[in-house]
């Protein structure tokens, strides 16, 4: 039920991606509802990832999972029944809070359980499942709003999370040992709250401004949002147990490896949103060709994390440069294919750009992370691990509103947009090779997995 409940956020993390359009269809919102739809979900999750470990630890690893898996089944239910685009964006925030509930108890629940002998086989259940997730996700959603099940289109995809999600719920329920959990250990609500506050203020006033022009609100929105800030970045050098270490920071190449991740997964999280736009728009792919197009890449990703497992040990933040190298290479061969074919691409075209596009987020992502942990203390590990997993998250929402907004932002059809979103996420990878060359040569063996 672990298990289920981390593929039940992968797939809820990326179905958006391809059901955008239909959605914004039917319920309105326009460019501003796609934004949100993927940002909200990876927003939330991200602010509250580390205190939800923390939450588990305090009152009980098994009580936060079945609470945080209850209420994602009930916030995915408010999903599905979405009567505005309001409404669904506040859901998607419940789902993506109470998803930070859930996932962080999972491994917490595995290493207090399972025999230190058998745990390495725990966990390699999770490479397969998640790939099997990445790539059957949005073909599942795909599938479900063409399907147009009862003649509910795009709501079924939130629905079956009923099914999912109640029958997780029941097996957990049913089997998790139970915990006391610890009394003593502090939780950093307020700086968790500021965060969140801080991060919706700057992507709303972004987004609000970027589609209804500069007037007072979004001004104020940024503003709150500036503030909040600030207001974070004081409580995280006061807090008795901030949500970053602050020691973390003054290591060079932690320090490195977690800009590096935030601009490399937020260049790439607006990318797949900006190629789901372009096959439904562009190429008039339907939701389930469009996930099947896109399958090339996830087949990329999933290979490339497999080959490096083996491979960080001795390469180290060589496999980190080789990745963004990769990644540009894919993503300027997909721009000139765009520019030159336009609205005229051939899907089989496609194929081997989006390939290469996988392989090289599967070579840099799947290694960079345990790289830039490689020379922090044994006794940080726990918080860096932590903190690392959270900034992903948020550099998901920051990416997918970003260059989302470049894209609806820029004239000239769908052909000159995608190009243009494309020389943004080239500029932003360029941009991460630099900081590679700071990050500890190698990983740290008892912490890859």
């Amino acid at each position: 039920m672990i298990l289920a409940a981390d593929v039940l956020d992968l797939l809820d993390a990326t179905i958006t991606n391809i059901a955008a359009p239909t959605i914004t269809a039917d319920l309105g919102g326009g460019p501003g509802l796609v934004q949100w739809l993927g940002a909200s979900y990876a927003l939330a999750l991200g602010a509250l990832l580390v205190p939800g470990g923390r939450l588990g630890d305090k009152y009980g690893r098994r009580r936060l999972f079945l609470l945080g898996l209850t209420g994602f089944v009930i916030a995915s239910l408010a999903c599905g029944l979405a009567p505005d685009p309001t409404t669904l964006v506040v859901a998607r925030l419940a789902q993506g809070a109470f998803g930070a509930l859930v996932i962080p108890q999972g491994f917490g629940i595995l290493g207090a359980t399972w025999p230190r002998d058998q745990i390495g086989k725990a966990f390699s259940l999770f490479g397969p499942a998640m790939g099997l997730s990445a790539v059957g996700g949005p073909i599942l959603a795909g599938f479900l709003v063409d399907a147009d099940v009862l003649g509910l289109g795009w709501r079924p995809m939130f629905l079956i999370n009923l099914l999912l999600g109640g029958a997780a719920l029941f097996a957990a329920a049913r089997l998790l040992p139970r915990d006391p959990g610890d009394p003593t250990v502090s939780v950093d609500i307020r700086g968790a709250a500021l965060l969140t506050g801080a991060l919706l203020g700057l992507l709303g006033g972004l987004i609000d401004g970027s589609q209804n022009g500069w007037t007072t609100r979004p001004l104020t929105l940024l503003l709150l949002g500036a503030a909040l800030s600030l207001a974070f970045c004081h409580r995280q050098r006061t807090a008795p147990h901030p949500l970053i270490e602050p020691t973390l920071l003054h290591n060079r190449g932690f320090a490195a490896g977690l800009t590096l991740g935030v601009v490399a997964f937020a260049a790439t999280s607006g990318l797949l949103y900006v190629l789901s736009l372009f096959l439904q728009q562009g190429l008039d792919r339907s939701p389930t060709g469009t996930a099947l197009a896109l399958i090339p890449l996830t087949i990329g990703i999933v290979l490339a994390s497999i080959a490096c497992h083996g491979l960080i040990h001795t390469h180290g933040r060589r496999l980190v440069h080789a990745g963004l190298l990769t990644l540009l290479t894919g993503c300027a061969w997909l721009l000139l294919l765009i520019h030159n074919s336009g609205t005229d691409t051939e899907g089989w075209t496609l194929i081997p750009p989006l390939l290469i596009l996988g392989l090289g987020m599967g070579t840099c992502f799947g290694t960079v992370y345990d790289v830039t942990i490689g020379d922090i203390a044994p006794s940080e590990a726990g918080s860096a691990s932590g903190s690392l997993n959270a900034v992903q998250q948020l550099a998901n929402a920051a990416g997918a509103a970003a260059v989302t907004t470049v894209y609806f932002r820029t004239p000239g059809g769908e052909t000159h947009a995608t190009v243009v979103s494309l020389v943004a996420v080239g500029a932003a990878l360029m941009a991460c090779l630099p900081l590679a060359r700071l990050l500890p040569r190698k990983a740290q063996e008892e912490q890859h997995h």
